[in-house]
C-alpha cells in the first residue's frame, strides 16, 4: 500500500507563485509517473502536468511556460507554479502510478492524493 501526502496549497495574489509537493511512502513499490490534476468548482478534473520515470514532462496548454514539474527524488515530485492567475483557482490532486512488488508478483496501481486548495485572488 502506498500513501500520498500533498502539501503547498494556499491563497496567493495574481502573479504570485506556489510550490506543490507530492510525496509517496510505503514499501515494495517504485514510481512510474507523477501527475497533477486540478478541479475547479463545477468543472471536470483535468490534468495539469505529468512527469515520467525518466523525467520527461508534459503540460496542459493553459499552464505552459508558467509551471514546472520535477522529481526531487524517486518518490517525490514538486509542481512549481509561477505567474498564477485567478483561473488557476482549483483543488489540485496528485496522481501517482506505481509498480508494486509483492510476494506473489507485481502489479500496476494508481493512487490519488487527498487534494490541496489553490486560490488565486485578482
Amino acid at each position: 500500500q502506498v500513501q500520498l501526502v500533498e502539501s503547498g496549497g494556499g491563497l496567493v495574489q495574481a502573479g504570485g507563485s506556489l510550490r506543490l509537493s507530492c510525496a509517496a511512502s510505503g514499501s515494495g513499490f517504485s514510481v512510474n509517473f507523477v501527475a497533477w490534476y486540478r478541479q475547479a468548482p463545477g468543472k471536470e478534473r483535468v490534468v495539469v502536468a505529468r512527469i515520467g520515470r525518466r523525467g520527461d514532462t508534459d503540460y496542459a496548454d493553459s499552464v505552459k511556460g508558467r509551471v514546472a514539474l520535477s522529481r526531487d527524488n524517486a518518490n517525490e515530485a514538486v509542481l512549481q507554479m509561477n505567474n498564477l492567475k485567478p483561473d488557476d483557482t482549483a483543488v489540485y490532486y496528485c496522481n501517482v502510478g506505481v509498480l508494486e512488488t509483492t510476494s506473489w508478483g507485481s502489479r500496476q496501481q494508481i493512487y490519488w492524493g487527498q487534494g490541496t486548495q489553490v486560490t488565486v485572488s485578482s
